[in-house]
């Protein structure tokens, strides 16, 4: 147990500092203490994504909380490092703060610009320049393998036609995804399994193209049609169910109708 801790009625990020360096010292917790980097690394993942849902739900109540542990995650890392005399969690905020006013020269610094248009452009030439960036490319190996596939591909994407590199308009990339898919067809026909499998990643990504053309996040549009795709099949079930019937023993053509069915009872246009 640890002694001489202050119990208050509202704490600040210094109390959960001292929190959890708390968890971590002799006396503290032995779970804490066994963690590393790569232990927790999940964590922060998880934690993350809990908070876009809170976002995603309008759930500000909900958000406050998941943003704790969000903060905590980053608190947790820092004390990692600070133990190790490394950096610590104050290290990071002036890091951030420092970069906040270097790439706001329009706020902290006598620069002009007209609209966030032009933010961004002044935003992306900072940071190639602070970060030794001298060719595009390496400005798209910056982005980290470890996104979501169809989030990494649309922000390479995005980095390649700054220079240029893409269609005039989205019919470009729909040629492009139908041209994929022709060749996919064409391996599925002929090819192997790694032949099939690299025919499908160009689809995907010609398919995250046309994306970006029109808008939309592909990464939110793919979780989009799975959130559809599971209300229709649940719809689906339900009516199996009150027919009487088991899904397992219904024909394609069944299920198509019913399928059907769930479309027009979730308000969809039947295809």
């Amino acid at each position: 147990m640890i002694k001489d801790f202050t119990f208050k009625d509202r704490y600040d990020i210094n109390d959960l500092l001292e929190i959890m360096t708390a968890l971590r010292s002799p006396g503290g917790c032995p779970w804490d203490a066994e963690q590393d980097h790569k232990s927790i690394r999940k964590d922060f993942i998880e934690e993350t994504y809990e908070a876009i849902e809170a976002i995603d739900n309008d759930d500000p109540v909900l958000l406050q909380e998941e943003l704790g542990d969000v903060l905590l995650q980053v608190v947790f890392h820092s004390e990692i490092e600070r133990e190790k005399g490394v950096f610590d969690f104050s290290d990071v905020a002036d890091g951030i703060c420092k970069k906040l006013i270097e790439r706001h020269p329009h706020v902290f610094g006598d620069v002009r610009v007209n609209g966030s248009d032009e933010v961004l452009v002044n935003w992306d030439r900072i940071k190639q320049r602070t970060k030794g960036q001298k060719k595009q490319s390496d400005s798209m190996l910056s982005v980290p393998k470890q996104f979501p596939a169809l989030m990494r591909a649309q922000k390479i994407q995005h980095k390649a036609a700054k220079v240029g590199f893409d269609w005039d308009d989205v019919s470009g990339a729909l040629e492009r995804l139908e041209s994929e898919i022709s060749e996919l067809k064409q391996a599925i026909k002929n090819g192997g399994a790694q032949e099939q499998s690299d025919e499908l990643g160009d689809v995907l990504f010609s398919a995250v193209n046309v994306a970006r053309f029109i808008g939309a996040e592909s990464e939110k549009a793919l979780s989009d049609s799975t959130d559809k795709f599971l209300n229709r099949f649940i719809i689906v079930e339900r009516l199996a169910r009150e027919a009487g019937r088991d899904m397992t023993d219904m024909t394609l053509a069944e299920l198509d109708e019913l399928w059907d069915r769930a479309k027009l009872e979730a308000g969809t246009p039947q295809r």
